[in-house]
């Protein structure tokens, strides 16, 4: 069954009303992450960005191929998210699940909070927690962080699991963590924008249980 999606007009805060406490909490916590991945890294007498590359790539290509393939890879989820939020009831009720937490935000907001969790969440469960733990335990600990509450609990932990898993192969495959950056915080602010932006019509009623079509 596909729904209508219908653009709202943002109603949020000024940016000058942008940030508050609520704003403020999880840059703490982004911050806190990025600063424990960059430490151990520089204790380790390692770059918190690159790591040996599976593929025998030089430096400079792994980060161009790395970035080029994220690209790539955010173009195709934002696509996806799309159309499952227009295909799928489990997508469209994880949609409904999220979108109090950004109603209002203003879009100031929204690039600053996508950008700064996708670099703090790349440095700390790529850079640091793939390259220790591995690509599954890493993946599945990147979907556990990802908890709602209700129905869409496990979908969206599912979901950032997969995501996990395709950064970190990007990742240790390139050698480049630029690719992952880039794909996670560009998903993060237009998919912000989209489900800040947009409800989900509930689907016109049919006639006869559909046999003579829309109503």
């Amino acid at each position: 069954m596909t729904v209508r999606l219908t653009p709202l007009p943002n109603k949020g805060p000024s940016q000058g009303e942008d940030f508050g406490a609520a704003r403020i909490g999880p840059l703490v916590v982004y911050g806190a992450l990025s600063a424990l991945a960059i430490g151990v890294a520089i204790v380790r007498e390692q770059s918190p960005v690159t790591t040996d590359p599976w593929l025998p790539l030089p430096e400079l290509i792994g980060h161009l191929v790395s970035i080029v393939v994220g690209l790539g890879l955010a173009s195709a989820t934002i696509g996806l998210t799309r159309h499952g939020v227009r295909r799928w009831s489990w997508a469209r009720t994880l949609h409904a699940h999220l979108r109090p937490a950004v109603r209002g935000a203003g879009g100031l907001t929204l690039v600053v909070l996508g950008m700064a969790s996708a670099a703090s969440e790349e440095l700390f469960f790529r850079g640091l927690l793939a390259t220790t733990l591995g690509v599954v335990v890493s993946s599945l600990a990147f979907g556990l962080l990802h908890q709602v509450r209700g129905r869409a609990r496990w979908v969206w932990a599912t979901w950032a699991a997969v995501m996990g898993l395709a950064f970190a192969t990007l990742f240790l495959a390139t050698g480049s963590l630029l690719g992952p950056i880039v794909a996670h915080a560009t998903i993060n602010v237009v998919n912000l924008r989209f489900l800040r932006d947009t409800d989900v019509e509930p689907p016109k009623p049919r006639r006869l249980g559909g046999l003579l079509g829309n109503a």
